[in-house]
């Protein structure tokens, strides 16, 4: 299910489900439920997904599927999508039951012609549903009420109700409850507007560059709305976005039914000017502006490209970040607008952005430590008397034929903005007492830590780490593993007494 709003949340789901099981003597042994998740794409869909593998692995301890109706599978834009996950599980001998629907999924004619039209027309009905959303959001834009997205650095969130009172000021990952109240943008603490009017007053008027305005703010430890440190992307950010002019913007990258990002031109945004508190004046904003245009548009395409292949040969590698940290040089935006994306820009300069293979580079060698690092952990365990069979399949470690735990390895991810990320999978299928999740450091060579995750403390699925997460988490953190070798230890009884 993507909300809770709606009839097809997993509780009415699971009940209508249990029904059917007890009229026909079926034995429910085991539920994959995706809570919260659309069902436009596989991605996200995790519990689809070890489905699949239990089917394709031959890992199912089940002989039927039972489903609430057709459009569960997904509401894929390709209907032959949602049949190849049924087709999987037939051609393992599990059975398909549809309990919601009006046929037998028996394989006749009826049932076939019958699930393919409804398999489309789940995929219409998400194309129709993102059309008539599009035209509410569009619609709100222009009443002046703010769609997603954080307010920013000298703005904030103010909650209003269906009379446009204000009610309260919204935090930041913090979302309205009632569906009549409204979000529009009202201007920050006073010292953060002071120092957005210092920033247009320093580029316009004084001629500072953005790198500058961003190493002064440092200097004086004032730190972007996120906590962090500012650089010259997140002050051009500040000189360029309309919000602060307090003009509400719409539509200006795309993702419709999660199929492709898309870069929309003016012409296509959906703006309601005024809509809001200015923070800078109109004035000083299009001069920000007309300056910035003029920096842009003085440099011919060869210009920009013969910049471009400068940088490469200066730092040996291109990304939005390293275009936007150079002063002297157009803005990743302006190589997007002007060659209609940054990788044909990098196409032109002869560079091929190597992302992926690093990443399968580094995804290869983690793969390559993780037996080594099983192997040690037996080691240890033994060494403190304890005793551990490891499957040879899965690797799982039964601990002194009392509890079972899992070891993983999590790859350090470093986004643009500098903040470190890891994504933990935790194994649902196996369900070991202990996950002993290692993060590694930043260059994916050295454990940073590790988490002992205990299987009933911690939901299943996938847990994305920050550096810091709060005691829920961090509670488990330690930064050796002498913490579960000591829990796998054994002592003489006269030792322990």
């Amino acid at each position: 299910m993507s909300t809770d709003h709606q009839k097809y949340s997993t509780e009415n789901q699971a009940e209508v489900i249990r029904r059917y099981a007890e009229q026909r003597g079926i034995e429910i042994v085991g539920t994959y439920a995706d809570h919260g998740k659309s069902g436009l794409r596989l991605d996200g869909r995790d519990a689809l997904k070890r489905l699949i593998d239990d089917v394709r692995a031959g890992r199912a301890d089940f002989s039927a599927v039972l489903v609430y109706d057709v459009s569960r599978w997904g509401r894929f834009q390709d209907a032959d999508e949602s049949a190849y996950y049924e087709f999987l599980c037939k051609e393992a001998g599990i059975l398909v039951h549809y309990c919601a629907e009006q046929f037998e999924n028996d394989g006749s004619l009826s049932a076939t012609i019958i699930k393919s039209m409804k398999r489309a027309m789940a995929g219409e009905y998400s194309r129709e549903l993102s059309v008539k959303v599009f035209a509410g959001q569009c619609r709100l834009i222009g009443l002046g009420f703010r769609q997603g997205g954080l307010a920013g650095y000298g703005l904030r969130r103010q909650l209003i109700d269906e009379q446009r009172q204000p009610k309260c000021e919204l935090a930041i990952g913090t979302q309205k409850s009632l569906q009549t109240d409204r979000v529009v943008l009202i201007p920050g603490p006073a010292h953060e507007v002071d120092n957005v009017r210092r920033m247009y007053r320093l580029f316009a008027e004084e001629g500072h560059s953005e790198q500058a305005i961003a190493a002064t703010l440092n200097e004086e430890h004032e730190l972007t709305d996120l906590k962090r440190l500012w650089t010259r992307g997140s002050v051009h950010q500040v000189l360029t976005n309309e919000k602060y002019l307090g003009n509400n913007l719409y539509n200006r990258t795309s993702f419709k039914l999660k199929q492709k990002h898309v870069v929309n031109p003016p012409d296509m945004w959906i703006r309601a000017d005024a809509a809001f508190q200015p923070v800078v004046d109109r004035g000083i904003f299009e001069t920000v502006r007309q300056i910035i245009a003029e920096r842009s548009r003085r440099v011919t395409n060869d210009d920009m490209l013969t910049q471009l292949a400068a940088l490469l040969k200066d730092v040996g590698r291109l990304s939005g970040l390293v275009i936007d940290e150079r002063d002297d040089m157009p803005s990743s935006a302006a190589y997007r607008s002007r060659f209609g994306s940054l990788l044909r820009a990098y196409t032109l300069v002869g560079y091929s952005p190597a992302r992926d293979y690093d990443y399968v580079s580094t995804n290869r060698a983690l793969r390559t430590m993780h037996p080594l690092v099983v192997a040690d952990t037996v080691r240890q365990i033994q060494d403190g008397g304890g005793s551990v069979a490891v499957s040879p399949t899965t690797d799982l470690l039964t601990i002194n034929n009392e509890f079972t735990a899992s070891i993983v390895i999590s790859r350090c991810v470093q986004l643009p903005s500098g903040a470190l990320r890891w994504n933990i999978r935790l194994d649902t299928s196996l369900r070991p007492d202990i996950t002993v999740a290692i993060r590694m450091a930043a260059a994916n060579e050295t454990a940073l830590d590790y988490y002992l995750l205990p299987r009933v403390e911690v939901a299943p699925g996938s847990i994305r780490l920050r550096e810091e997460n709060g005691l829920s988490l961090d509670a488990f953190r330690c930064e050796s593993l002498d913490a579960f070798f000591h829990l796998a230890a054994r002592l003489p009884i006269r030792g322990a007494a």
